[in-house]
């Protein structure tokens, strides 16, 4: 994203008789705290704004745009009292009745994952989101509704409280549903747990969300995850579509406790990541041995475009995190494209032995 406005916009803005780029400056110094940091991105959303007035196209095209910002910032404002708690979205079908094995199993989840002090995120309406919700009591529970006519209402866990947001656009929902999540868990559903499944798969696939457990949940015995996996193997892997590693982005597991370990795990050591000048930086809350070093660098040199994986303390480029200036850094310059390799070494930095003293 630049900084700086762009040349023709600012020409477009002089040309139309008013100053417009004067206007937006002062509206920026007059909104926006001097030393915020991201002053510059402010200015450039002013500025966007403004040339779609003038350009002024329809009005769809305008209440588009104003239901999705008002509902982003509703949700920045609801969620930044939660933000460093870590969470977990479950999905499921909403038609799963009460009495089937699959609710009772979604709400031993709920009730597991707040034991393990992760917050529950659902799409708040009936069966495995209010088993879910049920499990997870309030205080560990957050709901993103969707505004439909029939069918959606919030279960009787978040409605009504503080822990609950509704959005009219299922893109918003659906962005929320990822970026707030630290992990994702699957009950089986209809076409909307299948679309997100996939979904989120290929953001992680792609790199264009953060690599995070991606757990599948049925009951014991179930086929249901099964037999997708099995469809997913003979003709997506079968066939060249994805590679072996990107399986390593799901985990199938058939009790709550299994999938709480298997999130547990993944953050034992690995805490986050995150783009630097170039760089990919895992946060690690523990450094690792010398050896296991070396161990990365011999298996997992293919991830890196050129040069080495190099342990290091935090950049005076992350001065925008201080809270979390006390982990040990591994930086590498990452190809981008090889997520599920990624996941493997993730894997390999939570294992125990590998920490530095066995730390």
């Amino acid at each position: 994203m630049p900084d700086e406005s762009d040349d023709y916009l600012s020409r477009h803005f002089q040309t139309a008789g008013i100053d417009l780029t004067g206007k937006v400056e002062e509206l920026t110094s007059l909104a926006v705290p001097p030393d915020s940091p991201n002053l510059s991105l402010y200015r450039e959303m002013f500025i966007t704004v403004v040339r779609m007035a003038q350009a002024d196209r329809n009005r769809w095209d305008a209440k588009i745009m104003l239901q999705t910002l008002r509902e982003m910032e509703h949700a920045f404002s609801t969620l930044e009292q939660f933000k460093r708690r870590r969470k977990v979205t479950v999905f499921g079908s909403a038609r799963t009745p009460v009495d089937h094995p699959v609710y009772r199993l979604a709400r031993e989840l709920g009730a597991t994952l707040a034991r393990y002090d992760l917050m529950v995120v659902t799409g708040a309406g009936g069966g495995i989101m209010a088993a879910a919700h049920e499990g997870a009591g309030l205080e560990n529970s957050l709901g993103f509704n969707i505004t439909l006519p029939f069918e959606q209402g919030a279960n009787a866990t978040v409605e009504g409280s503080g822990h609950l947001l509704s959005f009219h656009f299922f893109f918003l929902r659906k962005l929320f549903f990822v970026k707030e999540a630290d992990a994702l868990v699957l009950c089986p559903g209809g076409f909307g747990t299948l679309d997100e499944a996939l979904e989120v798969l290929t953001l992680i696939q792609t790199g264009k969300s953060p690599i995070v457990p991606v757990v599948l949940l049925d009951q014991p015995g179930g086929s249901y995850w099964e037999e997708h996996l099995a469809f997913i193997k003979k003709q997506l892997l079968g066939h060249g579509y994805i590679l072996p590693s990107d399986l390593q982005l799901i985990r199938l597991v058939h009790s709550a406790e299994e999938a709480a370990e298997e999130i547990a795990r993944f953050y034992s050591n690995f805490h986050s990541s995150r783009w630097l000048k170039g760089l990919f930086v895992i946060r690690l809350n523990h450094p690792l041995s010398d050896a296991a070093m070396q161990q990365v660098n011999h298996d997992f040199k293919d991830l890196c475009k050129k040069g080495a994986f190099q342990q290091q303390p935090p950049s005076d480029l992350e001065q925008d995190e201080p809270e979390l200036c006390h982990l040990t850094r591994l930086a590498f310059a990452f190809n981008g494209r090889d997520h599920g390799r990624l996941r493997e070494l993730l894997n390999f930095i939570n294992l125990p032995q590998n920490r530095a003293n066995n730390a």
